[in-house]
């Protein structure tokens, strides 16, 4: 009998919580980190060679979609993408579901997609009932229940990290339509279960300005989106301004949530070189944007090296940070014990360009990619079959292996 089920050797192991990059070998047993250290024995199932590579805890995607939905209910609303399809080919392990369903349709969303798929899926529930698939419910202030909100997070604690309140566009005060019906919403239902909220406030209005957006919030709580272009993080003279720092001094967390339309190079690398680093990174994926100019958490990262934020920084924001920015602190780790989620990356040295959403390019050095992806221990991406043997030694059922192909008696 073997002593680990799979043993990463010769990988620079990333370590979140000192910050650390040094060569160890990585040892698996049963789904967990066994044991951590140079020359681990080899009595392993499994060796996969990582010699030349980063190997990091899993990597966590703060912000995107997946829950989906046919038909598209309406020609404006979210279309979001496959979950295992997008996030394990480049190292992501857990992704957060940032409100595309609210409270009334999150049970579908967790027999659907969380119950049944190897990632793990956490989610903020939309204050909206029926969330951001349907846009006309995150304008509508009856489908706002702060109360049937937090019941359902409770329902469900381990898997609902906080509520969402996004795209309200309270154009005016009025009765029907209070300005801060969405957040103050939010808020009350974050307070009721003892989560944390996540804010995205498109489109910014003049009686709901972006400093008033950031005062309503509570230490602890979320806004993404940072770098999109109509933020006045910037004053006239390309300048920080003071309430940027002060909110983060007060514990307001800044994610980027990239998208379609968040990220701006004009924003970030100002923002960027007075100081102002976002406290979390994020691709805000869905399918209008899996193309250009989001691809991947991994792609996204590389933006930030480019802009010269350190290889470990950058690291910490994909791992480490958002697992404690949603109170999971068991992840984003390869501490003793741990789920062995594991993203073994190479870093590439040269020149490469990178897309913001206004159509802009930032060259710089540098580019992160994912060679393998263990959830839970299991092999779930292997683009360069770094787990399996030499095909002239392999056994004839090897392909059969759980995790990288299916049996054949499917397809027969």
């Amino acid at each position: 009998m073997t002593s680990y089920d799979l043993v990463l050797k010769g990988g620079m192991v990333y370590d979140p919580c000192t910050g650390l990059i040094e060569e160890e070998d990585v040892a698996v047993k049963d789904g967990k980190i066994a044991a951590r250290g140079q020359g681990i024995a080899s009595d392993a199932d499994t060796i996969i060679e990582a010699e030349g590579c980063i190997v990091a805890p899993g990597l966590i995607d703060l912000h995107c979609h997946i829950y989906p939905m046919f038909p598209y209910p309406a020609k404006d609303s979210l279309r979001t993408t496959n979950a295992e399809e997008h996030m394990f080919r480049c190292g992501v392990t857990t992704a957060v579901d940032a409100g595309t369903c609210g409270w009334r349709n999150f049970g579908d969303f967790k027999e659907n997609v969380i119950d049944v798929t190897k990632l793990r899926v956490l989610a903020f529930i939309d204050i909206a009932a029926k969330g951001m698939h349907y846009p006309a419910s995150e304008q509508a202030v009856e489908d706002i229940n702060p109360k049937i909100a937090a019941a359902v997070a409770q329902t469900w604690p381990d898997i609902v990290v906080g509520i969402k309140s996004a795209h309200y566009r309270a154009e005016h005060e009025d009765s029907a339509h209070p300005t801060w019906a969405s957040i103050d919403g939010a808020r009350e239902a974050a307070s009721l279960c003892g989560k944390c909220v996540m804010a995205d406030s498109i489109p910014i209005v003049p009686e709901r300005s972006y400093p008033a957006i950031l005062a309503r919030l509570e230490p602890g709580d979320i806004h993404t989106h940072v770098f999109a272009q109509q933020f006045p993080l910037l004053d006239g003279e390309g300048k920080l301004q003071p309430y940027i720092l002060s909110q983060r001094a007060r514990g307001i967390l800044f994610d980027v949530g990239h998208g379609s339309g968040s990220f701006w190079f004009r924003q970030a690398v100002n923002c960027f070189e007075q100081g102002f680093w976002p406290d979390t990174i994020s691709t805000d994926l869905h399918h209008q944007n899996v193309t250009g100019p989001v691809i991947d958490l991994l792609y996204v990262a590389g933006k930030f090296l480019a802009m010269g934020m350190p290889l470990t920084e950058v690291l910490y924001r994909i791992t480490r940070a958002p697992a404690l920015a949603v109170s999971h602190t068991e992840l984003g780790t390869l501490d003793l014990g741990a789920c062995a989620d594991i993203a073994v990356l190479r870093r590439r040295e040269g020149r490469f360009g990178f897309m913001d959403c206004g159509g802009a390019r930032l060259t710089g050095e540098g580019r992160l990619e994912c060679v393998a992806t263990l959830r839970a221990g299991e092999v779930v991406f292997d683009p360069e079959a770094r787990s399996m043997p030499d095909w002239r030694t392999a056994p004839d059922a090897y392909w059969k292996a759980p995790g990288l192909l299916r049996s054949w008696t499917m397809w027969k």
